[in-house]
């Protein structure tokens, strides 16, 4: 089970009592924030595409979306989501519960900019009902130090 996999992950860094098993699903931003008790944007979404035969996941704030030119851009190519069996198979965790943690070897990992107003926010742990609310370095450090970039839309600008 993915989020198994992604305690064992945290484990290593002696943080696996962080991660919540909620009593409710988390697998929408609507859901989790209400399970959270927390703002919809401070979800932190990871969504997965495909980019040159390869799986990418971008973690975005919950009221981010993707920017088809800004996507485009940065990737040279159209932004086009995996469907739940690849994301499974490629990143290693169900839709719902899609993380950037503990992910299948080869799989890229980008931080967009919609998430740096929040001091904190929540990304999934693996499965759909389960979290981690993490600082901002604290989210850039355990996803392997991911890449920081700006291809989201509509999101408010308000600051914590």
């Amino acid at each position: 089970m993915a989020i198994d996999k992604v305690k064992a992950y945290f484990r290593k860094y002696g943080m696996e009592e962080r991660v919540q098993e909620l009593a409710m699903s988390s697998a929408t931003v609507e859901l989790a924030a209400a399970a959270l008790h927390c703002e919809p944007q401070r979800i932190a979404k990871t969504l997965s595409f495909m980019v040159d035969g390869h799986a990418l996941l971008i973690v975005t704030a919950g009221d981010a979306k993707i920017d088809n030119p800004k996507y485009k851009a940065r990737f040279g190519t159209k932004a086009k989501m995996l469907s739940p069996q690849e994301a499974e198979t490629l990143v290693g965790h169900a839709v719902g519960g899609v993380c950037p943690f503990a992910v299948n070897e080869g799989v890229a990992i980008c931080l967009d900019v919609s998430l740096k107003r929040f001091a904190t926010v929540f990304p999934a742990c693996g499965s759909a009902n389960s979290a981690i609310e993490l600082t901002i370095p604290e989210l850039e450090q355990y996803s392997g130090h991911a890449e920081w970039v700006d291809v989201c839309k509509g999101y408010t600008a308000y600051q914590e």
